[in-house]
Order: structure tokens, then C-alpha cells, then sequence
């Protein structure tokens, strides 16, 4: 009797183990030199049809750090490729404008694009003035749609941390309906300087994702479907000081019977 409760206990942790492993995969960690980027995150539900698309929430996470401890080099851009199992349409939703959010904390900028919000979040910036010791600073991250034009979908991340006083640090970011092989989607950024170039991003947190109504009928900004049990992105950050990092990460999921 015992052993079977064993057997039955180690059968359901395994089954567990597959699908939370499901959901998200495991981190991956890049580096070059002394920098280093770990990229972490997923899609979810996990469990998704193989066609037609399921409202879906994408979890983005990576932190930046040096093999040594020093400050890392300020992150410069962005360009990521996503799976073309992953689809936005922001089609009918309320547009955020830039000057809405510029100079503005989290709070004003929530209330002035309310309607536009589409990601929720937190950023650790490190900034380091000569002559004083390096300091850390986490504050609030929103996204918001900023209109759709042709193929790309326009977005404002808005991030606002002390460094030292609170600033507002607001991210143009394009996303542009692509094809080239499995990829479907391409993510590109251009990161502003922050605290006068003395500021460098070491942690992101964003959860992306917005179900809404358009002419009567329900839509969801993010959709994703599993054909072949998993989905992948690939990419390249680029920083300050010239150092490109290389991304590649595969995430499972689960085809819905």
C-alpha cells in the first residue's frame, strides 16, 4: 500500500513538473565579455488550440548584469523576431499619443491613456555619477497602444524611476507583422539615454496583454495557437558600449484536443 502511494505521489509530480514546464520554459543566459543577459518568460494559457488563436498574456522578463559586478553598459536597442503562432491586433483600440505620457508620472500617464493600456510592469535601472557610488532605482513600467499603421503596430512603454529625482522614460516601440520562416512578428526599440547616459537597465518585468470589444465584437490585442507544441523568439540587444548580445529561446506549450 505504501509503495503505491509513493508511486502515485511520484506520478503526479512528474505530471505536474510537464505542465508547469509547459508553460514556461527554462531561463536562458547569454554573455559576451563580461556581459551577460538572462531572458525569461512565456506565453500563457499554455494550453492552446493548433489553429484560429486563443486570447493569450505574454510574460517578458530579463535582467542584464556583468560577470564582475560593475555596471553594465546601457542597453541601446532591440530587435526580437516572434513566432508566427503569436499575433497582436489592436484594431479599434484608443490610442495613446506621446505627449499624453511624456514628463509624466505612472499615475498621470495611466489616467490620461487609460483605455490604451495593454502591459503592465516593473524596470531596475543602476545609475552611477562620477564621484558617487552606484545606486539602484525600481519603479512602475506601463504599454500602451499608439496606433496601428499598415503591417506594424505602434506601442509606448512608459517607465518612471528616480535616478536620482523621478523621471519619465518613455520607449517607442514598433511591432511589424513579418514573414520569414517561422517568425511572424519583429520587435524593434530604441532605448533613450537614461540620467544623461549614466543610467543602464538591469531588470525588466512586463505582462502584455488586453481583451476588448470592437463594433459589438470581442477581441484580444495578443493570440496564440500551438501546432507543433512549441514557439520560439529570437533576437539582438545591442548596448553602449558596442557589445551585441544573441538571443535564441524555444518555449513549449500544449495543443488543445
Amino acid at each position: 500500500m505504501k509503495r503505491n502511494l509513493i508511486r502515485v505521489a511520484l506520478t503526479a509530480l512528474v505530471i505536474s513538473s510537464v505542465l508547469c514546464g509547459a508553460a514556461f520554459a527554462a531561463k536562458e543566459v547569454v554573455r559576451s565579455g563580461n556581459l551577460s543577459l538572462t531572458d525569461d518568460g512565456g506565453i500563457s494559457p499554455y494550453k492552446l488550440p493548433a489553429h484560429g488563436g486563443a486570447p493569450a498574456t505574454a510574460r517578458l522578463e530579463a535582467e542584464i548584469a556583468t560577470l564582475d559586478g560593475a555596471q553594465p553598459p546601457a542597453l541601446k536597442s532591440i530587435d526580437l523576431e516572434v513566432a508566427k503562432t503569436i499575433a497582436v491586433d489592436a484594431t479599434g483600440l484608443p490610442v495613446c499619443k506621446p505627449s499624453q505620457v511624456t514628463a509624466t508620472s505612472s499615475g498621470s500617464a495611466k489616467r490620461a491613456c487609460a483605455d490604451a493600456l495593454i502591459g503592465s510592469g516593473s524596470a531596475e535601472v543602476e545609475v552611477s555619477f562620477p564621484e558617487q557610488a552606484p545606486f539602484s532605482s525600481t519603479g512602475p513600467l506601463l504599454l500602451f497602444n499608439a496606433g496601428v499603421q499598415g503591417k506594424t503596430t505602434n506601442v509606448l512603454l512608459h517607465a518612471y524611476v528616480d535616478v536620482p529625482a523621478p523621471t519619465a522614460v518613455v520607449v517607442p516601440a514598433q511591432i511589424t507583422r513579418i514573414h520569414r520562416g517561422t517568425y511572424g512578428l519583429e520587435i524593434t526599440a530604441q532605448i533613450p539615454k537614461i540620467a544623461g547616459g549614466a543610467g543602464s537597465v538591469t531588470k525588466f518585468q512586463l505582462n502584455v496583454g488586453r481583451k476588448f470589444t470592437y463594433r459589438g465584437h470581442p477581441h484580444s490585442f495578443l493570440t496564440a495557437t500551438c501546432p507543433s507544441g512549441h514557439w520560439g523568439t529570437r533576437g539582438e540587444a545591442e548596448f553602449s558600449d558596442g557589445t551585441r548580445l544573441h538571443v535564441l529561446h524555444v518555449f513549449p506549450c500544449v495543443t488543445a484536443p
